[in-house]
């Protein structure tokens, strides 16, 4: 046994240490999260349903005849991106729609002749089936990455089914020909995997490695989010649809021009080349710590003519904002439908 003095010397040690880690753990406290995401929460069963040139999955939430949400995901992600944000508004009355995106979990090409085209205006216009085939005439529609391209796109070209909008990253329309002009050095590393993907060693190697791939942008884009290995796992299981890679590659391919679209589209793209601006009521948004490639706020608020404004969310929230400050969300979301 220790002698008595002994004794008191190393609780004196040991409560020092102690009062250095709390006082170290409250420096680097964040100031609204801790932005730790576990799986804990799921959704109801996935649906399926007939649209346009899919068979798209899709989960619901909240009455039926509440005011329509649709829910967009982005690449790498899933539906899970809204597993936290559905039920604060299906609780608020709104009848919230979270489908996977063409390529995704269990959305279905109806045709094996189809091709399997990822350009924007195709993305945006199989939701638009998607509200036919539902017997939705207008919805709120948001999103990020992917999603909220698409959702900018609805609001530009079909703004009659778009009551409002909001949009991680702001506006986000562009075209082959602006995707021709080159960006700053740092800019352009930003990039880094569209130019894997440009490549067959690109293509393979997303084939090989789509979950080590996926992670590893979950952690650059979202540099703050700890995520569990449960989290990613769960979405994980989207990208071993057998359309995925075709549908990724073709995207981001088609951006550089080094992919060609389907010429029944040409007319959507020609609109969209013209950057239209929108004029429904939208809320754009971004995390603190986004470290994927994104617009400053300065760059696109003209582009929005109606009701705007645009927030900041911060406590360390990444590209995948719905996900990680959930709260914030659905509350732009709810705000959106007041304006």
């Amino acid at each position: 046994m220790l002698s008595n003095e002994k004794g008191r010397d190393q609780l004196l040690v040991t409560t020092i240490a102690v009062i250095a880690l709390c006082v170290a753990g409250l420096a680097d406290a964040k100031p609204r999260r801790q932005n730790l995401t576990t799986p804990d929460r799921s959704f109801g069963p996935i649906q399926q349903i007939d649209a346009g040139l899919l068979n798209v999955g899709y989960v619901e939430a909240g009455p039926a005849t509440g005011t329509p949400v649709i829910l967009l995901h982005g690449w790498p992600y899933d539906i899970y991106s809204y597993v936290e944000v559905a039920p604060v508004l299906a609780k608020a009355g709104y009848h919230v729609i979270v489908p996977y995106l063409r390529g995704y979990g269990t959305t279905r090409f109806l045709s094996t002749d189809t091709i399997r085209n990822g350009q924007p205006s195709v993305l945006a216009l199989d939701i638009i089936h998607l509200m036919d085939a539902l017997k939705i005439d207008k919805a709120i529609i948001a999103g990020f990455d992917w999603g909220a391209r698409t959702a900018d796109i609805i609001a530009a070209l079909w703004p009659d089914r778009c009551k409002g909008l909001v949009s991680v990253s702001g506006y986000l329309i562009g075209s082959q020909e602006s995707g021709k002009m080159p960006l700053p050095p740092v800019a352009e590393h930003q990039w880094w995997y569209q130019y894997y993907f440009a490549t067959e060693r690109g293509r393979a190697g997303y084939e090989k490695y789509r979950q080590d791939f996926a992670k590893l942008i979950w952690q650059l884009a979202s540099p703050k989010w700890k995520f569990e290995e449960a989290t990613f796992e769960r979405t994980a299981k989207s990208f071993d649809n057998p359309d995925h890679v075709d549908i990724v590659i073709h995207n981001y391919r088609w951006r550089l021009g080094l992919a060609e679209g389907e010429s029944k589209y040409d007319e959507l793209e020609k609109r969209l080349a013209e950057a239209p601006v929108i004029a429904v009521p939208t809320i754009t948004l971004e995390g603190d710590a986004n470290g994927a490639p994104h617009p400053d706020a300065s760059s696109y608020s003209k582009k929005f003519s109606g009701k705007y404004s645009h927030r900041v969310i911060r406590g360390g929230v990444g590209h995948n904002l719905p996900q990680e400050a959930p709260e914030e969300f659905a509350k732009a979301i709810i705000d959106v439908d007041h304006l």
